[in-house]
């Protein structure tokens, strides 16, 4: 179920370091860190960063070279004349989906820039990014993440209410608002000493009456003044991960640090630029779906063969067991989620316009996810219910797939828009 290709030796050497940390480090932990939510996995944090780094850096979090730079040692000696296309968010994908077999709340506590660097690679300017991403393979783990979610505006990120203001004298811009849901935003901004400086990109209007020709995302320092972690929320799945609720009052940040043009106009591009940054991450929460759908089918599998239940690929449908159907109809489930992610992630590699097969993969994936999983813990009996085994925790880690990074109802519109050439005010 992993993307196969021509890699290099670096890219080989990191498949297998990743393929032994989610079997030997982060399957056996899965249980206790379940338990124990809201601890953070020092030893695996400082583990996997000292890991990627002795295998050239953080693959993970996007890679801005300075132009002044020589390549990557495993590209000075291309002999296909340069024509190979990038394998970035390829890469990344199978990384993502190999890491979320392992544990896919252990993988959110993966030092990188996640959400918060892919902003700044979006829409963030060259200077902006080598400023920002170059700090992701520094000696320290780092964290960033993003805030868009508030109380008033979950799937329409146009009714953001969060306001920067700019102070003319200072040339600072003041950001006042409170934030929900973000993901990892605890690790991203506080400082603790084992963390180098994270950051968060919070979205915030400096026009409100200009709608989305008014929204921009801010480049927030850890530990900027205004700025505090209110609230740690207790979830249902990936309980590892930290999910925070950040308030910003008068906090000022650098009129650099915004992401985009400090103006408004007509064309909503602040907006637009943002909302880019999804096409290249819905395909990757797709792959972390699409590991903890495959963990739970593998698991499958091997308790079925305990039982010496064997499946009969090829014959006639009819002539299977109820048993062999599920099992048969939960592959193609898999099998197709991931193709649909190798589409999208091959796009946003290649620089081809992604958003329809962005959408479409995430809400495969969040579909396919959450129905094999709960079909694995009911095919289990009441094992599969119980706490023995982790079903029944990847049925839980399961759901979110389907609700963060646009819910699997937003999306949808997002398919049907692009499909049918709609724009959204036409079709909420």
């Amino acid at each position: 179920m992993s993307i196969e290709f021509d890699a290099p030796k670096p890219v080989a050497n990191a498949q297998f370091v990743l393929k032994t940390v989610a079997e030997e480090m982060m399957r056996p932990n899965s249980r206790y860190f379940d338990e124990h939510e809201h601890e953070i996995p020092w030893d695996y944090i400082e583990f996997m960063h000292s890991a990627m780094k002795a295998m050239g850096g953080n693959s993970l979090a996007p890679r801005e070279p300075s132009p002044s730079s020589p390549p990557p040692e495993d590209e000075r000696h291309r002999d296909d004349g340069g024509k190979r296309p990038p394998i970035g968010y390829q890469l990344i994908a199978a990384q993502m989906e190999a890491l979320s077999w392992g544990d896919v709340g252990l993988y959110h506590c993966l030092p990188g820039g996640g959400l918060g660097a892919a902003a700044v690679h979006a829409a963030g300017s060259p200077e902006q990014r080598e400023k920002f991403l170059a700090r992701f393979h520094g000696d320290k783990p780092t964290f960033a993440a993003m805030c868009i979610t508030e109380a008033g505006a979950g799937s329409d990120n146009s009714a953001i209410r969060t306001r920067a203001t700019l102070d003319e004298k200072t040339k600072e811009w003041v950001i006042n608002g409170e934030k929900i849901f973000v993901t990892g935003g605890d690790k991203s901004f506080t400082e603790y000493e084992k963390l180098g400086r994270g950051f968060i990109v919070v979205w915030a209007s400096i026009d409100p009456a200009a709608g989305r020709a008014g929204m921009r995302a801010f480049v927030v320092e850890g530990g900027t003044p205004g700025v505090r972690v209110v609230k740690l929320e207790h979830k249902m799945g990936i309980r590892v991960s930290d999910t925070a609720a950040i308030s910003l009052v008068d906090a000022r940040v650098p009129f650099e640090n915004i992401l985009g043009s400090p103006t408004v106009d007509q064309n909503p591009t602040g907006f637009k630029k943002a909302m880019a940054t999804f096409d290249a991450t819905r395909p990757l929460v797709a792959a972390t779906g699409v590991g903890v759908a495959r963990a739970a089918f593998e698991f499958l599998k091997e308790r079925l063969a305990e039982r010496e239940i064997h499946i009969r690929y090829g014959l006639p449908r009819q002539k299977l067991t109820s048993i062999e159907r599920d099992v048969i109809d939960m592959e193609i489930m898999l099998k197709s989620a991931w193709l649909m992610v190798i589409k999208a992630v091959w796009m946003a590699d290649n620089k081809k316009p992604n958003a329809l097969e962005a959408s479409m993969s995430k809400v495969r994936s969040g579909d396919i996810c959450t129905k094999i999983t709960q079909k694995v813990v009911e095919m289990l009996g009441p094992l599969g219910y119980s706490r023995e085994f982790l079903a029944e925790k990847w049925m839980r880690d399961a759901k979110i797939t389907d609700i963060y990074e646009g819910t699997g109802q937003i999306n949808r519109l997002v398919v049907a828009r692009q499909i049918l050439g709609y724009s959204g005010a036409e079709l909420r």
